[in-house]
C-alpha cells in the first residue's frame, strides 16, 4: 500500500504562505487529496490483486456434430479419448481441452494475454491517470509557491507582513485614530439621524455635542496611555519595517509575474478539467466486468475463444463516477477563480475602505504585483492589509520617526548643545538629525534656533512655548508648518536666515513674516529671479531692515526696490556673476550698509552716489581697476566706512582727500605700489589697511592721523618706516610683517595702548628694548620669530610673558 503521504512534497508549501491561499484554493486542495486517495486507491488494487480471470467458452455445436469450432484440429493419437458420458442436454456439447499437468500456469497465461490484448486500455490504466491528473493538479495550484522567479517575492512579502503584523508600531499608530474614527462614525450617524427625524435631532442636538465633547479627549487620552509604551528597540524595527515596505513596494511595482504566474496556472487546471471531463465522459463506458477474449493459443490451450472476468470493473466504474464527480467540482472551482480574476482588477488596489476606517488618509493606491498580493490577503483576512498599509503611510512613519527622535533627543540632551552665537542670543544648533525632537520647545529660554541638513522639518504649534525665540536658521532643509506655528512667528520672529540648493526648499510663508526685520537667503536664484512671483512678495515685509543675498542674480530684483523704503541695510554676494543694472539702488534712500560683493563690477556703481544716508560700503572682489569716481563719494556726509580690497586698483587718486568723515579704509588686495600724500589727509581714519599690495614707501604725513588704531602694511615692499607713524600714539594695532625692514625704530616705545604688533617676515636682526615703554602689548600680541624675540632683554620678555 502507497502512503498518501509520500505525494506531501508535490503540494507542500511553507506553513506561512496560507495567507495567500484563497478559500477557493483550500477547497481545491482537500478535493486533490480525495482525487489522490481515490489514485493510489486504485493502483493498490490493480498491483496487489489479480486483474482478470479467464475461462474456456463453451460453444452450440451443429445436429451432425461434423465441426468442432472452439476445438483443436490436431488430435494427438497417441492419447485415447476417453469414451462419451452421456449428457443431460444432448444440444450442449462440454468442450475438454488438452490434458495436462499445467493447469494453473496455462490459465494464469490466459489471463495475463487477454489483459493485455482483450482488455480497453482506459480500464487498465484509469488509476494511473487519476493519479497522474491529481499530480499535475497539484503541482498547478502550488507552482507559483515554488518558481525562482515567484517564490523569493512571495517569501519576501510573507516575512514582512508578519512583521508588520505584530509591530507594536501598528497597534500605535491604529489606536491614535481610534478615538477620531468613533467620532466620525458618531457624525455620520447623527447626520443619518437629521436627515430621518430633523425634529429629533434638533432636540437631541445640545446634548450629543456635550457627550461628544466629554468623551472624545478622555478617549484620546486612554488611547496614548496604552499605546505609548513602545521602547527604543521596538521603534528602531519599526524603521526598519518602513523601509524594507519601501523597497519592496518598488521592486514588486515593476512587474506582474506573481499575477501572470497564477492566471497561467489557473488557465492550465481549467483546461486540464475539460481534457479530463472530455475524455472520462467517453470512456467510462469502456470499462465492463464481462470481457471477450479471442486469442489464437490453440496449440497451447486447445481453446480459441474465453470469457474474462475484469475483477475491479465494478470497484472502477464507480470510482470513475466519483472521480468525475470531484474533478467537475474541481473544475467549477477554477472556473470561478478565473471569473474573479478577469472580472476584477486585480493589478490596483485601493486602500480606500483602509482610510475611512483608520483616518490615515495619505496611504497610497498599489499597482501591478503589489496589488496582487493584497487582493490575495484579503481572501485570507482583510486585517492583514489593514494592518499593514500602515507601513505605507509616510504620516506614519513621520509620527515614528518623531517618537524615536524624541527619546533620543530629550531636553537635558539638547540643553548641553546650548551656545552663545555672534548676536549674543542663545542659539541650539542641529544637523544632519531626521527631523525636529519635539523636546526643543521646552526648552523656553532659547532665543535662536539653527537648523541644518534636516529633511521633512515640520514646525508645530508648540513652538509657541518659544517665547523668547527670535531667530530662526534653515540651512538646507525642507519645511513644513503649522497654521498656529506660522501666527506665532508672524509676531515674534525677527530674523530669518535661508540657505538652499533648490528653489523649492524656499519656504512660501516667509513672505507673510510681517515684523520680519532681517533676511537671509543663500543659494542660486536663477537670472530672471525679478519675474518669480515668490520674491515679488517681499513687498509684504513691512519691517524688514536688513537683506542680504547670496546669489547669482543679474540685476537687482523689483520685490527688494519694494522694501527700499525701509530697507537700512542690503548685502549682495553674487558668486562672480555680473551684476547690471543697478540704477534701482538710488530708491533705497534710507540704505546705511551696502555691500556688493563678487558683483565683476569695473566700476563704482554711480547709483550709489545717490545714496545720501548711506555710512558704509564694501565693494569687495571685483574687478575693479581705477576709481577716479571716488570723487564723488564726497557727497555722501555720512560715509565712515569704505572697503575697497580684493580688487585690482593700481592708484589712489588725490581726491581721496575729499572724503575727510571717513573713518575705516581698506585697499588690501590690490595692486597700489604709491601711497598718495593726500590719503592722510582723511584725518579722521582710525582703521587704516593697506595690506598685500606692492607698496614700497610710507609718506611721513601718516603722522597726522591721530585717530589711527589699527595700521597694517603687511606682505608689501616697505624698507624703513617714517618715525612720523610713531606720532600716531592711539596706535593698538600694528602689522608690518612680510616687508624689507631691518630696523625697527626705538620710537615704537612711543605707543603706549599698542597690544598687538607684527613685525614676522623682515629682515631684522633685533628688537629695540624700547619696546619694554609698550606695557599693554603681550607675548600673545607679539607675532615674531622666536629668536628674534630671544634678542629682547630677560626682562623684558619676562613682562610680555606675565598676562
Amino acid at each position: 500500500m502507497i502512503p498518501v503521504t509520500e505525494f506531501r512534497q508535490f503540494s507542500e508549501q511553507q506553513p506561512a504562505f496560507r495567507v495567500l491561499k484563497p478559500w477557493w484554493d483550500v477547497f481545491t486542495e482537500y478535493l486533490s487529496v480525495v482525487m489522490l486517495m481515490i489514485g493510489v486507491f486504485g493502483c493498490t488494487l490493480q498491483v496487489m490483486q489479480d486483474k482478470i480471470i479467464c475461462l474456456p467458452k463453451t460453444t452450440q455445436p451443429s445436429q451432425n456434430h461434423s465441426s468442432v469450432p472452439n476445438t483443436s484440429h490436431a488430435i494427438d493419437t497417441s492419447t485415447p479419448l476417453p469414451p462419451p458420458q452421456p449428457s443431460a442436454s444432448p444440444a450442449t456439447v462440454e468442450m475438454k481441452g488438452r490434458k495436462t499437468d499445467l493447469d494453473l500456469q496455462q490459465y494464469s497465461f490466459i489471463n495475463q494475454i487477454c489483459y493485455e490484448k482483450a482488455l480497453h486500455w482506459y480500464a487498465k490504466y484509469f488509476p494511473y491517470l487519476v493519479l497522474i491528473h491529481t499530480l499535475i493538479f497539484m503541482l498547478c495550484s502550488n507552482f507559483w509557491f515554488k518558481f525562482p522567479g515567484s517564490s523569493s517575492k512571495i517569501e519576501h512579502f510573507i516575512s514582512i507582513l508578519g512583521k508588520c503584523f505584530d509591530s507594536p508600531w501598528t497597534t500605535r499608530a491604529l489606536s491614535e485614530v481610534s478615538g477620531e474614527d468613533s467620532e466620525e462614525k458618531d457624525n455620520r450617524k447623527n447626520n443619518l439621524q437629521k436627515a430621518t427625524y430633523p425634529s429629533q435631532s434638533t432636540a437631541d442636538n445640545n446634548l450629543v455635542q456635550s457627550q461628544s465633547l466629554k468623551s472624545i479627549p478622555e478617549k484620546f487620552v486612554v488611547d496614548k496611555a496604552s499605546a505609548g509604551a513602545l521602547d527604543k528597540k521596538e521603534g528602531e524595527q519599526a524603521k526598519a519595517l518602513f523601509e524594507k515596505v519601501k523597497k519592496f513596494r518598488m521592486h514588486v511595482e515593476e512587474g506582474d509575474i506573481l499575477y501572470s504566474m497564477y492566471v497561467r496556472q489557473t488557465v492550465l487546471k481549467v483546461l486540464k478539467f475539460l481534457i479530463i471531463i472530455g475524455y472520462n465522459s467517453a470512456l467510462v463506458p469502456k470499462v465492463q466486468f464481462t470481457v471477450s477474449c479471442d486469442i489464437d493459443i490453440q496449440d497451447m490451450t486447445g481453446y480459441k475463444h474465453f470469457s474474462c472476468n475484469h475483477t475491479m470493473a465494478h470497484l472502477f466504474s464507480k470510482l470513475s463516477f466519483c472521480y468525475l464527480c470531484f474533478v467537475s467540482i474541481y473544475g467549477l472551482t477554477c472556473l470561478y477563480t478565473l471569473y474573479w480574476l478577469f472580472y476584477r482588477s486585480l493589478k490596483e488596489y485601493s486602500f480606500e475602505y483602509v482610510r475611512q476606517e483608520t483616518g490615515i488618509d495619505d496611504i497610497p493606491d498599489v499597482k501591478n504585483d503589489f496589488a496582487f498580493l493584497l487582493h490575495m490577503i484579503d481572501q485570507y483576512d482583510p486585517l492583514y492589509s489593514k494592518r499593514f498599509a500602515v507601513f505605507l503611510s509616510e504620516v506614519s512613519e513621520n509620527k515614528l520617526k518623531q517618537l524615536n527622535l524624541n527619546n533620543e533627543w530629550t531636553v537635558d540632551k539638547l540643553r548641553q548643545k546650548l551656545q552663545v552665537n555672534a548676536q549674543n542670543r542663545l542659539e541650539l544648533p542641529l544637523i544632519m538629525l531626521s527631523g525636529l525632537p519635539d523636546t526643543v520647545f521646552d526648552i523656553t529660554e532659547l532665543q535662536s534656533l539653527k537648523l541644518e541638513i534636516i529633511q521633512n522639518v515640520m514646525i508645530p504649534a508648540t513652538i509657541a512655548q518659544l517665547s523668547n525665540l527670535q531667530e530662526l536658521s534653515l540651512h538646507q532643509c525642507s519645511v513644513k508648518i503649522h497654521s498656529a506655528a506660522l501666527s506665532f512667528l508672524k509676531e515674534n520672529l525677527k530674523i530669518l536666515s535661508v540657505k538652499f540648493d533648490d528653489l523649492r526648499e524656499l519656504p512660501p510663508w516667509m513672505y507673510s513674516l510681517r515684523n520680519l526685520e532681517e533676511l537671509y537667503l543663500y543659494g542660486s536664484l536663477g537670472h530672471d529671479i525679478s519675474r518669480n512671483i515668490t520674491l515679488e512678495s517681499l513687498r509684504e515685509l513691512k519691517n524688514l531692515k536688513v537683506l542680504l543675498l547670496k546669489s547669482n542674480i543679474s540685476k537687482v530684483p523689483q520685490a527688494v526696490v519694494d522694501v527700499s523704503s525701509h530697507l537700512q541695510k542690503m548685502y549682495i554676494h553674487n558668486n562672480g556673476t555680473k551684476l547690471v543694472m543697478l540704477n534701482n539702488l538710488k530708491k533705497m534712500t534710507n540704505l546705511t550698509e551696502l555691500e556688493l560683493v563678487h558683483c565683476d563690477l569695473e566700476r563704482i556703481p554711480h547709483a550709489i552716489f545717490s545714496l545720501l544716508s548711506l555710512q558704509e560700503l564694501d565693494l569687495k572682489e571685483n574687478n575693479l581697476k581705477s576709481i577716479e569716481e571716488i570723487m564723488s563719494f564726497q557727497h555722501l556726509r555720512k560715509l565712515t566706512v569704505l572697503k575697497l580690497w580684493h580688487n585690482s586698483i593700481t592708484y589712489i587718486p588725490e581726491h581721496i582727500k575729499k572724503l575727510t568723515s571717513l573713518e575705516r579704509l581698506t585697499f588690501s588686495y590690490n595692486k597700489i605700489e604709491v601711497l598718495p600724500s593726500h590719503l592722510f589727509l582723511c584725518n579722521k581714519i582710525r582703521h587704516l589697511d593697506l595690506s598685500f599690495n606692492d607698496i614700497r614707501f610710507i609718506p611721513p604725513e601718516i603722522g597726522v592721523l591721530q585717530s589711527l588704531q589699527y595700521f597694517s602694511i603687511t606682505s608689501n615692499k616697505v624698507e624703513s618706516l617714517p618715525d612720523e607713524l610713531y606720532f600716531c600714539k592711539k596706535l593698538k594695532t600694528l602689522k608690518i610683517g612680510k616687508n624689507n625692514l631691518s630696523v625697527l625704530s626705538p620710537k615704537i616705545g612711543n605707543l603706549l595702548f599698542l597690544t598687538s604688533l607684527e613685525v614676522k617676515g623682515n629682515q631684522l636682526e633685533v628688537l629695540p628694548p624700547e619696546l619694554g615703554d609698550c606695557r599693554a602689548l603681550k607675548r600673545s600680541g607679539f607675532i615674531v620669530e622666536d629668536v628674534l624675540f630671544e634678542t629682547l632683554p630677560s626682562d623684558i620678555r619676562e613682562q610680555m610673558k606675565a598676562e
